[in-house]
């Protein structure tokens, strides 16, 4: 057993179902407690399965169902304890008892269902694909196996069960592409169509309604078609599957090939030995959990889970203000994308205002469209979208914010601006309403300046799609009260945001970050560095996107802006690129391009208008000076006190740059590689932090 493991009990009942000739076994699995800690999977939990099978076999019964507690199926094994394993033996072994246990439902002579009532990852979707058919709920929740966004593979059957079940193009995407695409889990429908599930029932009966299906089924009345892939859909897929992982990751991690290899031998080398696949598994499986990636992938999943919903230096959450309407200053496209993401998620009403009716027309037409694309995309039904259309209004006039609880400001990134708005909306709302500023880099302090009640004001930075981005930057300025930053963190719950506190430094967090790293790429391409060699440069991290395609994705005119804006209080470490001016002043947007074979190149009106000196560098000595660069900068934060922690340095990294779960975001990536003591003089956490225990 694994110290402080939360046993998941497996409990077998024998019941009667109409239709069958015999009783069927039903296994329940829970650990005793409420949906927030879900069913999880360690020796104990195994064994306990194992008893469980046991005594269902014994009873020789017509059918075997496994199902979970309410709301949650199973969500694979306990990670906590497997960050505790010591060793390959002991990582090796959990991946044997796992296939030893689960093969049982895989070998049965009797059928086995699995009757996947709630949320299931990883192990937990090994279980169903070992037994012999499968049903889903259909509001279940999410489903996936993210092993390979943490460092590692489905070690207990998935590479070899998946492919041959639903194909092998549709594994890869399974168990590579959306682990890589920032852990894309499947909806309902999603694991329907990829066949996944067999069948898939309302969530109100939906025991009831699998168990008439299991009738069926055994009594033959209805069959269950499987079909054969050949070792063509094999190459084909993982061909496609290596392309992806190259991109995606540049080698940085190699749990995504070796589950590639594993989905091909097994339409290759095993497609008729599963014992042998199974054991290939079990050796992956204990040479990826004793690597640093999965260390560090463990440290991201720790954070992303735990330490985001329990912000360090949040205040009592009893202080948090209730938000019932919500005022959004301007009407252009961040502006849209916050409207929208309020009336979604707080279903309040939320009022947009702009300097003329055009302008306003066309940002709540924007808001109205985004509510009807996710109807047409069955994200959201029919009668939500009409209720959360209705919600979405204009006005011209700041005194439709006079019952808003919260304004937030998204105009023109200029201080003088916003200050000029909070000072008009003063007028116009209640005294206790917050007051809110999208600001990406500008002082919240400067912009409360001046104001009746400086207090209220507080920054809350989105990030770029604010759909999609989960991080929210909560900026506590100088008078910022507590209860302001507590409705922010509040607020962030229900966005479903992951928060960080910060104080009020220029930049904050993540852009005061990535805008150092870009700043030293274009220093060095000023210099006279190939500005292709520079954007390769940090290639073996395995970053999302080059800093040129990152240069091209936040636009050059607002890189620049903030630039300036971080050169102004630090002007040694924060110079204005000239190639970056003379891009904003040519209108240039479009900076990448891509080779035939798909391959991204800076592009050659790029080429042609940067110019540089006579000081080349080689992408090492680049990629040397833009991670020591990153060094110093996240020392300083911390030396100033913009975050409490490391921790939370990375947190933001991942949550709002798209930071790789394998390298555990930035502070270990530069523990591990020997910087942060070369640089700083110090590590930022202790060994066996995001890495291999010391």
């Amino acid at each position: 057993m694994i110290p402080g493991e939360v046993v998941t009990n497996a409990i077998t009942r024998l019941i009667d179902v109409p239709g069958v000739a015999g009783q069927v076994a039903l296994i329940t699995l829970d650990n005793g407690m409420d949906h927030n800690r879900p069913n999880t999977l360690g020796p104990a939990g195994l064994r306990s399965l194992d008893a469980a099978l046991d005594q269902a076999f014994a009873a020789k019964p017509a059918a075997i169902a496994v199902t979970g507690k309410p709301y949650v199926f199973a969500a694979g094994a306990d990670l906590s304890g497997i960050g505790a394993l010591n060793g390959k033996d002991a990582a090796r072994a959990i991946g044997q008892l796992g296939h030893k246990v689960f093969r049982r439902l895989h070998d049965s002579d009797i059928p086995t269902f699995a009757f996947i009532n709630g949320v299931a990852f990883g192990g937990g979707i090994e279980i169903g694909l070992h037994c012999h058919y499968r049903t889903l709920a259909a509001n279940a929740g999410p489903m996936a196996l993210p092993e390979c966004f943490l460092g590692i593979l489905p070690g207990w059957g998935g590479t070899q069960l998946l492919p041959r079940l639903i194909g092998p193009e549709n594994a890869v995407t399974v168990i590579v592409e959306n682990p890589l695409n920032n852990n894309r889990t499947l909806r309902t429908k999603d694991a329907a169509a990829l066949g996944v599930v067999d069948q898939v029932f309302d969530g109100a009966d939906f025991l009831e309604q699998s168990l008439r299906w299991l009738a069926d089924v055994v009594s033959g009345s209805v069959t269950v078609p499987r079909k054969e892939f050949s070792s063509d859909d094999y190459a084909a897929a993982v061909a496609r599957g290596r392309f992806l992982a190259q991109q995606r990751t540049h080698g940085a991690t190699t749990a995504p090939a070796r589950a590639l290899d594993l989905i091909e031998a097994a339409g290759g080398e095993f497609a008729d030995d599963l014992t042998a696949g199974f054991a290939a598994e079990d050796e992956a499986l204990a040479d990826l959990i004793t690597s640093e990636p999965f260390r560090a992938g463990l440290y991201t999943f720790n954070l992303t889970q735990k330490r985001a919903r329990k912000p360090v230096g949040a205040p009592d959450k009893s202080l948090a203000q209730p938000v019932t309407k919500v005022g959004v200053v301007g009407a252009g496209l961040m502006a849209s994308q916050l409207a929208t993401l309020f009336v979604r998620r707080l279903k309040v009403p939320v009022v947009l205002t702009e300097i003329d009716q055009q302008r306003l027309d066309a940002g709540v037409a924007r808001v109205h469209g985004e509510i009807s694309t996710l109807a047409e995309k069955g994200r959201i039904s029919p009668a939500e979208a009409n209720r959360l259309t209705a919600l979405v209004t204009g006005s011209l006039d700041y005194s439709a914010f006079a019952d808003a609880d919260l304004v937030i400001e998204a105009v023109y990134e200029q201080l003088e601006v916003k200050q000029q708005v909070f000072a008009e909306l003063e007028k116009h709302v209640a005294p206790e309403a917050i007051l809110a500023t999208n600001t990406s880099s500008l002082s919240v302090t400067a912009m409360a300046k001046g104001l009746q009640h400086p207090e209220r004001v507080v920054g809350l930075h989105f990030f770029n799609p604010v759909a999609v981005m989960p991080l929210l930057e909560i900026i506590r300025a100088e008078q910022t009260s507590d209860a302001a930053v507590a409705t922010g963190v509040a607020l962030a719950k229900q966005l479903r945001k992951s928060p960080i506190i910060c104080a009020d430094a220029t930049g904050f967090v993540v852009n005061r970050l990535l805008l150092r790293f870009m700043g030293e790429i274009l220093a060095a391409i000023d210099e006279g560095t190939d500005p292709q060699v520079a954007d390769i440069a940090l290639d073996p991290l395995g970053l999302p996107m080059t800093p040129i395609m990152l240069l091209q994705l936040v636009g050059p005119a607002v890189a620049l802006h903030v630039q300036e804006t971080l050169n102004a209080s630090w002007p040694d470490r924060f110079p204005v690129s000239e190639n970056l001016r003379r891009t904003v002043d040519s209108g240039l947007k479009q900076l990448v391009s891509w080779d035939a074979d798909g391959t991204q190149k800076v592009s050659d009106e790029v080429r042609e208008l940067w110019q540089g000196g006579d000081q080349p560098s080689t992408a090492e000595q680049v990629r040397e000076r833009a991670l020591a660069a990153l060094a110093t900068e996240a020392r300083l934060m911390l030396d100033e006190g913009v975050v409490s922690d490391a921790a939370d340095i990375d947190l933001g990294m991942i949550t709002g740059a798209g930071w790789p779960a394998w390298l555990g975001g930035i502070t270990p990536y530069l523990d591990r590689e020997g910087i942060s003591e070369k640089v700083t003089g110090k590590r930022f956490a202790p060994a066996g932090v995001a890495t291999l225990p010391a």
